[in-house]
């Protein structure tokens, strides 16, 4: 009876079986039971396991100096992530999949940054990245690997050109500044004046109001004043009753004093 050995693929990883140095199968994970020589003449087959991780990896390809459409020196660091999704494909059509994928991001960033200026680097540098991914995910597939990401992570531009860049940026900021300052105080302005109007605007309407109950008391006791008069008028009796009773009146406080003329009585009281 022969002996055998074990071999374990553990999760996230994939086993290819190699039988005598051709593929025989995808081991999923668990545990393989793999035969040794046997005793004997007998010629064995050489079974061997080559262990594959599918997890997501990450790959910095780092200082990648390249010209842009203007002729502009760029360097640039890229991240980018991958996995690996077909086991076989990745192992037998290219030698190493890593190193491929490293070079093929590396070329798709050259063609990229070399078909676009400088200034659409700097105001699209997602629009960098998204050719990138473009150009490179139809290429990984053909060798089992899908590219999830690859990001533009820095660029560094020549010394004189960062100033003049900083430069330009400081520039901006400060113009963007004051554009929002000049907004703010113009909406507080306007405010402003728009608070004082209709302040203005209540104060008249309040002050018409009441000239307008003024009037219309004023014109009401002329109303009555000319009715009282009418019944004066009609019946004399009743202002002599009105001064009667303003005589009353007086004659109830201690201090007034009240003058009545005898003058055109007194031949009567001569008589």
């Amino acid at each position: 009876m022969p002996t055998r050995r074990e071999v374990i693929v553990r999760s996230g990883f994939r086993g290819l079986r190699y039988v005598d140095g051709r593929f025989d199968q995808v081991l999923e994970p668990g545990r393989y039971e793999l035969p040794k020589r046997r005793l004997g003449n007998r010629r064995v087959p050489t079974v061997e396991v080559v262990f594959v991780d599918l997890r997501e990896r990450e790959l910095n390809i780092k200082g990648q100096e390249i010209l842009t459409a203007d002729k502009v020196a760029v360097r640039v660091n890229i991240i980018t992530h991958f996995r690996v999704t077909d086991p076989v494909a990745a192992v037998e059509r290219v030698t190493d999949y890593g190193d491929r994928v490293y070079s093929d991001v590396q070329l798709a960033a050259r063609r990229s940054l070399a078909s676009m200026t400088l200034e659409a680097i700097l105001t699209n540098r997602n629009q960098l990245s998204e050719d990138i991914l473009r150009d490179v995910e139809g290429v990984s597939a053909s060798y089992g690997v899908e590219i999830i990401r690859a990001d533009v992570k820095d660029l560094v531009f020549p010394g004189n050109l960062q100033d003049v860049m900083n430069r330009v940026l400081t520039a901006q900021r400060m113009a963007e500044a004051q554009m929002v300052e000049a907004r703010t105080r113009a909406d507080r302005e306007a405010l402003e004046a728009s608070s004082k109007a209709d302040s203005t605007r209540r104060a008249a309407e309040a002050d018409a109001e009441a000239q307008r109950i003024r009037a219309d008391a004023e014109v009401d006791a002329l109303r009555r004043l000319a009715a009282a008069a009418e019944a004066y008028a009609e019946h004399p009796a009743l202002l002599r009753l009105r001064e009667l009773e303003a005589l009353g009146a007086l004659g109830a406080n201690a201090a007034a004093r009240l003058y009545i003329g005898f003058d055109k009585h007194s031949d009567r009281l001569a008589d």
